[in-house]
């Protein structure tokens, strides 16, 4: 045996299992048995790397019985490479944000500058906030942006409360969204790579490169959706509240166009957050009834040179 050579204490030590599993691990045929030397038990690198990869894949989800498939796959020269790829593509980011951290004054400045631990409780259990360990005072945000929206909606009007109890309600109807699509792409795509024995290194690879291609479609779908869902919903809305009467005919649901961020924010500050809807309608019925009363002035102008021509 070449290299260095391990007694059981020391491969545990650098692995960070402990001595009962990796006698458990040769038990269940997943670490090669160590070479004897005398009376004493003699363990090389490679069975540090294997101990390694098992406690990657454990980390990864995958239980002993699957493991145990996979090493005797590699053991048998089909390589593990596309797996791990695969498992490295699922497990990636599926979203460019970055994590930042912010302290509790800072969250206190951004809600109305007065602290609220039932608030910073709620976040955390949410998971929009993590505590970080050491400093009490300070958090991690996972998702920057939907930080952002909590803090346009509680300078909107919206208390703290009915904001975590909207996302817990949304986050239960996006989970659904997710499972489903998964569930879909499982079965149309996914399903011949899914048997009883794990995939060859070609297919993994392959897998991998769909799933790459596939991430991004969840999200678009649901930005094309909500979208469709907001003009059609936001339009009734304004239909309902204001009356259909003051609302222009001549356009029609399907038709609307939603406004910029920007320009709504530019209404919201100049009427306040409850007169967006009104402000709007409004407006556009006026530039309607500017360019009707222009049509009709044209028109007048138009005959009135018709008639004065000799």
């Amino acid at each position: 045996m070449a290299g260095p050579a391990y007694r059981i204490e020391d491969l545990a030590h650098h692995s960070g299992a402990t001595v009962r599993t990796i006698r458990a691990y040769q038990d269940r045929g997943l670490l090669p048995r160590p070479e004897r030397r005398g009376r004493a038990n003699v363990y090389a690198d490679a069975h540090l790397a294997r101990l390694r990869q098992i406690a990657d894949l454990l980390d990864r989800g995958y239980t002993l019985a699957s493991i145990k498939e996979l090493l005797e796959a590699w053991d048998a020269g089909r390589g593990l490479g596309g797996i791990l790829g695969l498992v490295a593509e699922v497990d990636g980011p599926w979203t460019d944000e970055e994590a930042v951290r912010i302290t509790r004054a800072e969250l206190d400045e951004r809600f109305g500058g007065r602290p609220d631990a039932a608030a910073i409780a709620d976040a955390i259990e949410l998971g929009v906030l993590e505590p970080v360990s050491g400093d009490e005072n300070l958090f991690l945000v996972p998702s920057p942006q939907e930080l952002a929206v909590a803090v346009e909606l509680y300078a909107a009007g919206v208390p703290l409360s009915a904001i975590s109890g909207h996302l817990r309600e949304l986050r239960g109807q996006v989970e659904h969204i997710a499972s489903r699509f998964l569930e879909f792409t499982t079965e149309h795509v996914f399903a011949r790579y899914l048997g009883e024995h794990p995939p060859t290194d070609a297919e993994a690879t392959e897998a991998a490169s769909l799933v790459r291609r596939l991430r991004p479609l969840a999200q678009q779908t649901v930005d094309a959706e909500l979208a469709r869902a907001m003009r059609l919903f936001a339009n009734r809305h304004l239909r309902q509240h204001l009356g259909a009467d003051k609302v222009p005919q001549s356009m029609p649901e399907t038709d609307l166009v939603a406004l910029p961020a920007s320009t709504t924010g530019a209404v919201e500050k100049l009427v306040g957050a409850g007169q967006v809807a009104a402000f709007i309608a409004a407006a556009a019925q006026r530039e309607v009834q500017a360019r009707t009363l222009d049509q009709l002035a044209t028109k007048h102008n138009k005959e009135r040179i018709v008639d004065e021509l000799p």
